[in-house]
Order: structure tokens, then sequence, then C-alpha cells
């Protein structure tokens, strides 16, 4: 039988600190969350591994290492309404949940919503609302939120979800261009989003996120 409370704790050790991810509350929720729970089952084994899991199409678990990072840079405090956009399985939600004050996991394949509601209800988590719905037009109706993580990679984060953020909020998504990737956090400071430069990393861009294509004539 696997002994997955060990792979968790490697990864944390090989894969999330060694990143500079250093707050203690996601090291503590990295090392609790199984995260074997939260993928599909002819992925149990390699749900450790330091990469990208699939879920469905162009839809990822994102690995260990940019997940990590990204809540670094996010600072979830005990406070904080989160909006966990495209929440797949539920994995991303039921590690937030443990530092925020609640979580919206929106997702719009149902069959996945379904599966991230009874496995976090299994595991008693009780500060996580599943909402099924087009990723690209969030959750309105919970917002605003204090923080969005965008769970997958997007060209362009529609205005609707920059909407929903409060003022001095604060979102973080990877952004691909072309074959690149960079993972970058917007802060909401006067009505508008003022956004940095945090790591590389990559995923494949979530159907609804792609840029427009410019037509030329």
């Amino acid at each position: 039988m696997a002994d997955y409370a060990a792979r968790r704790e490697a990864m944390v050790d090989t894969q999330v600190r060694p990143a500079d991810v250093t707050r203690l509350p996601i090291i503590e929720a990295m090392l609790a969350v199984p995260r074997e729970a939260f993928v599909p089952a002819r992925l149990s084994e390699a749900a450790y591994i330091g990469e990208n899991l699939p879920l469905a199409h162009d839809r990822v678990l994102l690995d260990p290492r940019t997940f990590a990072k990204m809540l670094e840079a996010a600072d979830l405090g005990p406070g904080d309404l989160v909006l966990d956009l495209g929440a797949g399985l539920g994995y991303s939600a039921a590690v937030m949940a443990r530092m925020a004050d609640a979580v919206v996991a929106l997702e719009e394949d149902g069959t996945m919503a379904r599966e991230a509601e009874t496995t976090l209800a299994e595991l008693g988590v009780d500060n996580v609302a599943i909402e099924v719905g087009p990723l690209t037009e969030g959750a309105p109706k919970h917002g605003p939120y204090d923080v969005i993580v965008v769970e997958g990679a997007i060209e362009t984060l529609p205005q609707a979800i920059a909407d929903q953020l409060k003022e001095g909020g604060r979102v973080v998504a990877v952004f691909m261009e072309g074959a690149l990737g960079v993972v970058r956090i917007g802060w909401k400071v006067e009505g508008a989003l003022s956004w940095r430069f945090l790591f590389n990393a990559s995923a494949p861009v979530m159907p609804g996120f792609a840029r427009a294509t410019e037509f030329q004539f």
C-alpha cells in the first residue's frame, strides 16, 4: 500500500520548500491535504510528482511548486474570501480552505464539481462552497473577493473576473505567451489591476481564456 503521507512530506521537502515557499500555513496545509484524493483514480500513484496532472481537456491540477508559489504570493489570511477559479476536483480549494475564512470553488464541469463536493465533504472541509458555472463569468453572487486564484493558464483575464475582486484585493494566474508561461499577481488599485511578474511556469490555456484572434485585412 502506498505511503501517501511520506509522499506528501517528500513533495514539500523537495518541491515546495526549495522553491522559497516559507509561509508556515502553506507548508502545513500541503502536508495535511491528501492530494491523491483529488486526482482521477488512474493518477493516484502520480499525485505527488512535480508536474501538472491532466484532469480534462486543457484542464490540469497545477504542479505542487507552481501552486505553492502562487499561494506564497497571494498571502492568504484567516479573514479572506477566496475565489478558486477552475477548482477541478477540489484539491486547491481544500488547501486554501485551511488558510482562508471561506473559499468559493468554481467549476464548469459538473462531473468534476460533484466529485469535488463529495471528497471535500468526506474530509470534513466545511468552509468551501462549490459553484457550477462558466469559469469566464466567475461567481459574482458570492463576491467581491479578497483573493482570486486561477487554477490553469490564461492569455487574458476577463473583465467580469476582475470586477469581482475587492479594492486592494489580489489575483494570481499563469499567463501563457506563446510557448512561454509566467505567473503574475495583480493588485486592484483604484479600480484597475496592476500586474507584477512572479516566476516562470506553464499550463494549458483554459477554454474561454485565450486572447481573441485579431484578423488583418
